[in-house]
């Protein structure tokens, strides 16, 4: 399969919070870190999600925001994901940023110049990375 996202993860569903539209689905991935996807009830039931089920959660780079000195803060967002930063690639338009997660997974995001200079981001930096439940989409293997 070829996909645009560039952050793809492979899991397992560990819990699901159903609700009467929509379900909150929890991935345990193999490095240890938990995502969590916000899908709808429809979803849930035409994947055939059940705990233990391997899952690909996808998650478009533009969606992931980076924080830095996040201590003492709380948000919205489901997912947050503490690491480092590994990589900074400028390109013409905006930055392509690689955090390593603490279990190993890496994550990328893409943001403006002007956050990494504001953020002062460079490999070495603890950042946490940042994204809602429902910026995750997520795939299963036809049986």
């Amino acid at each position: 399969m070829k996909i645009s996202a560039r952050n793809v993860f492979e899991g397992q569903v560990v819990a699901i919070k159903e609700g009467p539209v929509s379900a909150e689905v929890d991935i345990l991935l193999p490095t240890g870190e938990t995502l969590v996807a916000a899908i709808t009830e429809g979803s849930v039931h035409g994947l055939g999600l059940r705990p233990g089920l391997s899952v690909m959660a996808f998650v478009k780079a533009p969606l992931v925001l980076l924080a830095t000195d996040t201590a003492g803060w709380r948000f919205s967002a489901r997912n947050q994901l503490a690491g480092t930063v590994s990589q900074v690639q400028r390109g013409a338009v905006n930055a392509s940023v690689q955090v390593r997660l603490a279990g190993g997974a890496e994550i990328s995001a893409i943001i403006t110049h002007g956050a990494v200079d504001e953020l002062a981001l460079a490999p070495g930096l603890p950042v946490t990375a940042l994204f809602k439940a429902g910026s995750v989409l997520l795939g299963v293997k036809d049986a």
